[in-house]
């Protein structure tokens, strides 16, 4: 069953009594970052383009699902289903209840973080860690991984990054990240933990003891060892777990132990993944690369998925960290992913397993245009925490929104009416068209491109006197007061009211257009700096998005 938000998604109330109300007939997209083309017997790295971080998957019979981290976004802990590791279908969320996590009023690089999915005797599990929330970690079930999910089960151990593991006897175990036994020698020095789950109980159970003491090579203080999973093959119970920071010093490390309490020993030729040791000045590289999960198909072999980066100007990207997925080749029983020096390659042989034909592409060029004409919107789309109103809806000729006195930048007080989707490519065209006849004095509406709360650029159509006007906004930093400061502006002609809003996104340069009254496009900014939407400038953990944006001027508009 395709699963949605619930009432967040339902027809729209009449805002008449409490604000305007902006009307979006269609959002389009088109993107294509080039490189080489597949054969019908290849796939394209990464299989998940954009803002797709932390990638846990599972294999329950002919059938994989895939879960990622979605932070501050709503709905969140975005799932996806397979039959060939290749080709994805977004089938739901598991957090599509404002009831079930309180992600809070925070910055949108909190909230979910790393997420794992497992599968046992019917059942489906995710384990996740709401940073910043007041309770931690917590485990969902479900019978369909398209939902619905249950609310939460709170786990009450400290620390981040739970991954549940069912062994041969149907045990259940978690393994995550948490401070170490005794003093920290070093900032970024953590451990890897392991305690029994009841599953009758759905609490913790029986000792809690560390598996790995800071990393592969502790005497080296390595950071942040973190991301762990568990999984047994042949004899051996193999742990492996992330270090290095989630940067371009990232990398996958792999553990064994005949017994799951240990010890665990690190594997010589560690790591098993990671482009750190490349040259940094190699053509289009690929960055970042670790944070992996093992799955084993029916034929016996092993594939891995894992994210990684991909920059177009020194450490510059602006559609976040991404899913890739690579064969594991096993060397006297220890799993490589990917041999020392070679770089994740663009393009690579796909499993044996059936090519899907019916499944949009979540990877290479693509284009698709939204009309909101449906009673729900896919499960794409999200907002900015999770909505406490109702302030948009579809079905009535497009997507209404009724623009919040809460700009995207702000947190004290309500929720920006702002509905994005994840931005998948550095070159591509954003195009939303807005229709104003329904703002009042002080209301905008228009599209945004969204990095975090602070680095965002809007364009936006406001009704005036005599005229309407385009103006685009900007926010560079968290100093600029919000909804940031418009940097160009034109008078629409009399009597229009609508438009065509388009970021057009080339790498590091970007510029923003319009088009009214069936005439073509006019450029409203050239040369506008497209690296204001990366981590590397704005810092974080997150991709861009983009979408459907509305706000007003200061005051009460009920949409809060």
């Amino acid at each position: 069953m395709k699963h949605t938000w619930g009432w967040a998604w339902c027809a729209l109330v009449a805002f008449a009594a409490q604000a305007g109300e902006a009307r979006f007939t269609e959002v389009r997209y088109r993107g294509d970052d080039g490189g080489p083309v597949p054969t019908a017997a290849q796939y394209r790295n990464p299989i998940l383009a954009g803002f797709y971080p932390d990638p846990s998957v599972v294999r329950a019979g002919d059938d994989f699902y895939l879960v990622n981290s979605s932070f501050g976004y709503f709905p969140g802990l975005p799932v996806f289903h397979s039959r060939n590791l290749v080709d994805w279908r977004q089938v739901g969320n598991a957090i599509d209840r404002p009831g079930q996590v309180d992600l809070g009023q925070h910055e949108l690089t909190r909230g979910l973080f790393a997420a794992s999915i497992s599968e046992h005797a019917g059942t489906f599990y995710i384990t996740n860690t709401c940073f910043y929330c007041d309770r931690g970690n917590f485990v969902i079930t479900a019978r369909d991984p398209a939902g619905p999910w249950s609310d939460p089960h709170w786990l009450g151990f400290e620390g981040i990054d739970p991954s549940l593991f069912f062994d041969r006897d149907g045990s259940a175990w978690v393994v995550n990240n948490g401070l170490p036994e005794g003093k920290l020698r070093y900032d970024g020095h953590r451990a890897i933990w392991l305690q029994q789950l009841d599953l009758a109980t759905m609490t913790m159970v029986g000792p809690r003891k560390v598996l790995v003491d800071a990393g592969a090579d502790p005497a080296s203080h390595p950071e942040h060892v973190e991301g762990p999973h568990l999984f047994r093959r042949g004899d051996y119970y193999y742990l492996t777990a992330a270090e290095g920071g989630t940067g371009e010093q990232h990398a996958q490390m792999v553990y064994r132990s005949r017994a799951i309490f240990g010890p665990y020993e690190a594997w010589h030729d560690n790591p098993t993944l990671t482009q750190r040791d490349l040259d940094p000045a190699r053509p289009d590289p690929v960055t970042s690369a670790g944070h992996a999960q093992f799955v084993e198909l029916k034929d016996g072999s092993w594939w891995a998925v894992f994210l990684a980066t991909r920059p177009y100007e020194g450490n510059h990207y602006n559609i976040g960290r991404e899913t890739f997925l690579l064969p594991v080749r096993w060397e006297d029983d220890w799993p490589r992913i990917l041999p020392h020096g070679e770089r994740v390659p663009a393009i690579a042989q796909r499993p044996a397993l059936p090519r899907a034909t019916d499944v949009p592409p979540m990877s290479g060029p693509m284009a698709w245009r939204e009309s909101f004409a449906g009673k729900h919107l896919p499960p794409a789309w999200v907002s900015v925490n999770a909505p406490r109103t109702r302030w948009f809806g579809t079905g009535r000729g497009g997507l209404w929104i009724a623009p919040s006195a809460t700009p995207l930048g702000e947190f004290a007080g309500g929720q920006p009416s702002y509905l994005g989707h994840r931005l998948q490519h550095h070159h591509a065209d954003l195009e939303a068209t807005v229709e104003a006849r329904g703002l009042q004095a002080g209301e905008h509406a228009g599209l945004a491109v969204l990095q975090n709360e602070s680095h965002f650029y809007a364009l936006a159509l406001a009704r005036e006197a005599a005229h309407t006007t385009l103006a685009l906004w900007r926010r560079a930093s968290a100093d600029e007061p919000a909804p940031g400061v418009a940097i160009a502006s034109v008078a629409l002609p009399q009597g229009v009211t609508s438009a065509r809003l388009r970021f057009k996104l080339q790498g590091a340069a970007m510029r923003a257009e319009y088009a009214v009254a069936g005439n073509g496009w006019q450029v409203l900014a050239d040369n506008l700096d497209a690296r204001l939407l990366s981590t590397q400038t704005a810092s974080g953990f997150i991709g861009a998005t983009f979408g459907p944006y509305a706000w007003r001027d200061g005051g009460d508009d009920g949409t809060d």
